[in-house]
Formats: C-alpha cells, structure tokens, sequence
C-alpha cells in the first residue's frame, strides 16, 4: 500500500509539473484528462464545478489555472481513475522520471462516435499501404507518439505500456524513415492496434514492416508532405 501511495503521489506530481512549465497549460491539462479517459462533465462532478469551467481552462478563456487549482484537477483525474482500477496510474507511474511524457505522446484523443479507418484516412489525407480491406473496420481515438523520442529514451517495457493504451485506436507515429522499427515493436509487444499511421519523409515503407502488417492483421497508412501541426489541425475536424 505505501508504494501504491509513493506511485500516486510521484505521478500527481510529475502531471502538475508538466502543466505547470507549459507553455499552452490548458492543453496539457486536456491532453492528461484525455489520456485517464476522463470527460470534462465527470471531472467537473469530482471537482464540484461546472464542465464549462474545465471547458474555459482547456481551452483558453479563463486565465492559466494558479497551482492550488492544478493541484486538485490532477488529484481528481487521479482519484477517478484509481476508482476505476488504477490502469492509468499503473501504466504511467514505472515511466522513467527524466522522460517528459508530453514530449513521447504528442496527443491523444477519444472520438465521440466510432470513425471508419477509411473515412480517418480520407481526413487526414493518409494513404492505406497493409490490409487496404480492412477500411471499413471502426476506431475509437488515436495516439501520436514521437518515434525517435519513444524508441531513443524509453526502456522496452515502458514501451510496451505506452501502445497498451491504443487498443482499437489509431497509433501514429510521427517522424518515420523506413517503418521497421515501430511495427517490430508492436509485433513483439503482441499487441493489435486497430490502425497504425507512419508520418514522415517516407519514400518507402519498409517491406518488413508491411508483411508484418499483413500477416498480424494490422493495417498500415502512411502520410507524406503533412506537418505535425497540420495533421493536428486535421484531426481536430473528427468528432
């Protein structure tokens, strides 16, 4: 119990932190409520105010919330998800305390409906290059990571928890050369992903990464000529 405790307390405090050094503290904060899988009515519950006040926060319109404030939405996501198991506190309380876990997952975000892999490629102009049948199966949100900042500073089994939290969602990676590495990982991490999007200059996909992609039953896009920001702004257009 003391090291569930230690394990909590570390965590709350390296959320806070981020919030507190970003330079955009509204979006850090939505960034965490969406990585706990926490709406803005239930964390307004917990909080006993009012969703348009977490709303105003993330988005800008009221001023950056002061460190008393910060300190209690992060005890709150905290306590929502411990009463709903803990999983996220699990997965993230092991990471490495130097790495910055903003800086590994660049976003992350729930869809309020189920999006086709088709329609989410059209959207972000992504083209399928591995199991082009499987564009009528559904996802539910989607990952970013930053691959070379994933595959240089986090242990293999830290990785390991980062995919975990894509189960039928779209995990795209920013910054691909070639592809192999990302889908050997995800092959040894024996986890399926409902879509993986590589992001990059990329004149050609490794012919590994595709046959692994193939015979795993994951399919596989790949995006060229888009900046981070622009597929940012993209991705805001699905609801």
């Amino acid at each position: 119990m003391q090291a569930e405790k230690l394990s909590k307390e570390m965590l709350a405090k390296r959320i806070a932190g981020e919030v507190v050094l970003s330079d955009h503290p509204g979006k850090t904060l939505q960034k965490w409520r969406n990585i706990f899988k926490i709406s803005q009515k239930e964390l307004a519950e917990k909080l006993g105010v009012m969703p348009s006040v977490i709303s105003d926060y993330e988005g800008g319109r009221r001023k950056s919330p002061g460190i008393k404030i910060i300190k209690k939405i992060v005890e709150a996501m905290i306590a929502i998800d411990e009463e709903r198991g803990g999983h996220v506190i699990k997965s993230f309380s092991s990471f490495p305390t130097e790495i910055v876990l903003s800086d590994v997952v660049i976003d992350l975000r729930e869809f309020e409906k189920p999006v086709s892999i088709e329609k989410f490629c059209s959207v972000i102009n992504a083209e399928l290059v591995a199991k082009k049948d499987f564009g009528k199966n559904c996802i539910y949100g989607y990952t970013i990571i930053d691959s070379l900042k994933a595959i240089l500073e986090l242990p293999p089994l830290e990785m390991v928890k980062l995919y975990g939290l894509t189960s039928q969602r779209a995990l795209i990676f920013t910054g691909v050369k070639r592809g192999r590495s990302p889908m050997v990982a995800i092959k040894v991490t024996n986890l399926r992903p409902g879509l993986v999007v590589y992001h990059g200059e990329i004149e050609k996909v490794d012919d590994i990464a595709i046959r692994i992609a193939e015979i795993e039953g994951i399919p596989l896009a790949i995006i060229r000529r888009l900046s981070v920001e622009e597929l940012l702004k993209k991705l805001e257009d699905i609801k």
